[in-house]
């Protein structure tokens, strides 16, 4: 098995236990751990063990989104390198929702920007009590990417998407239940323990055909996807050239409102 810097693994018999591990940055997704994932989820089609993957954060958030300091650093390259590093995030949420194998999210604290992503790019979700969703890019003058607005729009529906994605809202547990997000809402402490409960009653089932089914449903409701957003990270070059976006950074590190020009 293959030694991560970032991630950890833990079999359970028929259960795989992935968790994010750089707590110290709140599971933030630099370039590193996000090729862990991606090399990870693409590591369970030749598993013939795992049935499902429960999907988990250490320590007190699931994951605080793309770390800002991490994409910081590459402002200088060309256009074409900065295109290609962006992409990064589709070929993570490619892989992810290509495993094979049921996944279940192990939600704890926030999921924030692209931790928001990966925690809806799961099959099931369990919520700790302390769980919550939030998309910070429209406050940083950015668009949503990773190819995920569809599933977004999917799972919460056409006007909750926009709340949270324009507006900025963050649902809390009790919210993310209401709207079916979440299966159950569990004791902090409860959270591993439940999930694999929860995931035990799938690894019951034949995994051949479980297995079927879930790519049938996953091409059932994103057979669009990608040719709809095949262009979200093209987007993000063209905003994050904007002075409505240093505006909306600067707003942002500051806690107060910008003024926007729409340029």
């Amino acid at each position: 098995m293959t030694d991560y810097q970032f991630i950890t693994r833990e079999q359970r018999g028929h259960v795989a236990i992935v968790r994010l591990n750089r707590a110290e940055a709140c599971n933030a997704l630099n370039f590193e751990i996000m090729s862990e994932i991606e090399h990870v989820a693409l590591a369970f089609r030749d598993d013939q063990q795992t049935r499902v993957v429960v999907f988990a954060g250490a320590g007190r958030h699931f994951s605080a989104g793309a770390d800002l300091k991490e994409f910081g650093k590459h402002t200088e390259e060309s256009i074409a390198a900065r295109r290609q590093r962006l992409r990064m995030g589709e070929r993570v949420m490619r892989a992810w929702l290509g495993v094979d194998q049921i996944t279940v999210c192990a939600w704890n604290g926030g999921a924030i920007g692209g931790g928001g992503c990966l925690a809806l790019a799961t099959d099931f979700r369990i919520g700790a009590e302390d769980c919550y969703l939030y998309y910070p890019e429209i406050d940083l003058g950015l668009n949503l990417m990773w190819q995920s607005l569809p599933r977004t729009v999917r799972m919460l529906g056409e006007t909750r998407a926009l709340r949270l994605v324009i507006g900025g809202e963050r649902a809390n547990a009790d919210t993310l239940l209401g709207w079916d997000v979440l299966e159950k809402i569990v004791p902090v402490d409860r959270l591993i323990d439940s999930a694999c409960e929860f995931a035990e009653i799938y690894a019951s089932k034949s995994p051949i055909a479980a297995q079927m089914i879930k790519r049938s449903v996953n091409a059932i409701g994103g057979s669009l996807d990608q040719a709809i957003m095949h262009m979200d990270a093209d987007q993000h070059i063209m905003v994050a050239s904007t002075s409505d976006h240093s505006t909306a950074v600067d707003a942002y590190s500051n806690k107060r409102t910008g003024e926007f020009v729409g340029n």
